[in-house]
């Protein structure tokens, strides 16, 4: 039955998953635009503390009260997480609009757990997916939502149109954002995006493709953050989570984003969740 991965985690709430209270103003610009405030509330920064200041480094996206998905190579030195201050070197800020204002509504936690795919590949960007644990759980508001997750295996059909949200740079050389962003980046299937004019091998069946028309894309700082896409119910699934773009600029012709594929990971999710 759909999405009773993650419904099983969620606490007894009013908000359903995927179902903002202020519902995203949807346009089909070229390129990114601020968001309607809260209207992506599993949207989340994940900062470090490593520059002696808290930063924005990645994305990542709200699923239960207290987990968020998010980038394995967001992660300092995947897999190793070993010492106290690898595991609680990261602050996960949530219900932000704006990363430079205090916002009412806000909220954030420390990484009390940190998963990345055991089997991430740093190289290929291979499982380049991973799980952060909260230190409490959040109580879910009009500005604090989880995203649902897709069904297993579901494969989002050629031009679906979905949504990439994230702070990153707002051009390739450009500076971050700091309102939120969203952009439309219609879905290429893996037939378009394996050809070797476009991704060639680096792309494979268990990631998605979105955008390459040259003009709108992810960029730095966006990483670990959502693809977002519509249910015909309204609800919205996170259906992949950034992974990589072109080492040539952010909007590179015939070179989409690459989204590590949610749905290709539901029982690794779920096991994760439950095991920890």
């Amino acid at each position: 039955m759909r999405r009773l991965v993650v419904l099983a985690f969620l606490v007894a709430s009013a908000y359903g998953c995927g179902l903002p209270t202020f519902p995203p103003v949807l346009s089909r610009v070229v390129a990114g635009e601020d968001v309607r405030p809260h209207s992506w509330p599993w949207q989340v920064s994940l900062q470090s503390d490593s520059s002696g200041r808290w930063r924005h480094v990645c994305g990542g996206t709200l699923i239960s009260s207290d987990w968020v998905l998010t980038a394995a190579h967001c992660i300092k030195t995947p897999g190793h997480l070993t010492s106290h201050s690898d595991r609680y070197n990261y602050s996960v800020e949530l219900g932000k609009h704006s990363l430079e204002t205090s916002e009412e509504g806000s909220t954030a936690r420390r990484a009390a757990t940190i998963i990345p795919h055991e089997d991430y590949n740093i190289i290929l960007s291979r499982n380049d997916i991973a799980l952060i644990k909260l230190s409490s759980p959040v109580t879910f508001s009009d500005t604090l939502v989880p995203a649902c997750v897709p069904d297993r295996s579901l494969v989002l059909p050629h031009g679906a149109p979905c949504y990439v949200t994230g702070w990153g740079r707002l051009s390739t050389s450009g500076p971050p954002a700091d309102i939120l962003q969203q952009a439309l980046l219609p879905v290429v299937d893996h037939d378009t995006c394996s050809q070797p004019d476009w991704w060639s091998v680096l792309a494979t069946d268990k990631m998605v493709c979105a955008g390459g028309d040259g003009i709108t894309a992810g960029c730095n700082g966006d990483s670990g953050g959502p693809l977002n896409c519509q249910n015909p119910d309204g609800s919205w699934d996170v259906h992949g989570v950034v992974s990589f773009g072109s080492g040539q600029g952010c909007n590179v012709l015939q070179k989409p984003t690459v989204f590590t594929q949610v749905s290709s990971y539901i029982d690794w999710i779920n096991n994760a969740m439950t095991n920890h």
